[in-house]
């Protein structure tokens, strides 16, 4: 557990470890995902030839995903010559911002594969974080907080005897369901 003994402080720091792990386990199970929002713009460099995909409305880059278009900058380039094309494109889904969701592509009429590179400086992460992730969050840190009364992930009772307790708990990997990141080839 914590050194220190059970006092009120130490049962704190110990929730808030339990926090932090369950936060950082619901942003694995959905493929990375980042449910809070940078609080400042920062640069990735993105290589359109994995990420690019085409289609009727023109190519579209995958992206990380976008919670504000706050600095929003794309440029396209490599190796500290890049030339700015942010007005050029258009953040998808369009109605991102209104459903409380991020970006997730940059449509673009030309074909990003002419690129070498495309920085994209942006408030990454989500614009706030959704009320079923916080609660399965709340559900992964009280599983977390109660598996030290399961050893080897087995819990036991004198009513319904031994149960093994699984990986991840339903109602979790319910809640996030809609939040999991499909790959694509």
């Amino acid at each position: 557990l914590v050194a220190g003994g059970d006092t009120a402080a130490t049962r704190d720091v110990l929730i808030q470890q339990k926090i932090s792990v369950a936060s950082r386990a619901v942003e694995g199970h959905c493929g990375g995902r980042r449910f809070y929002l940078d609080a400042e713009a920062t640069p990735r460099v993105v290589n359109p030839r994995k990420r690019s995909r085409r289609d009727r409305d023109g190519d579209h880059l995958l992206v990380d995903d976008i919670g504000s278009t706050d600095g929003l900058v794309v440029e396209v380039g490599s190796d500290g010559n890049w030339v700015d094309i942010t007005s050029s494109v258009e953040l998808e889904p369009t109605d991102a911002a209104a459903r409380g969701r991020p970006y997730t592509s940059i449509l673009r009429s030309t074909s990003w594969l002419l690129e070498p590179r495309v920085r994209v400086t942006a408030k990454w992460g989500w614009p706030t974080v959704p009320e079923a992730v916080q609660e399965a969050t709340l559900l992964q840190t009280l599983r977390l907080l109660k598996r030290k009364d399961s050893p080897e992930g087995v819990l036991g009772s004198a009513e319904w005897g031994v149960v093994r307790v699984s990986r991840v708990d339903p109602d979790v990997a319910e809640l996030l369901a809609p939040f999991v990141l499909d790959g694509f080839g």
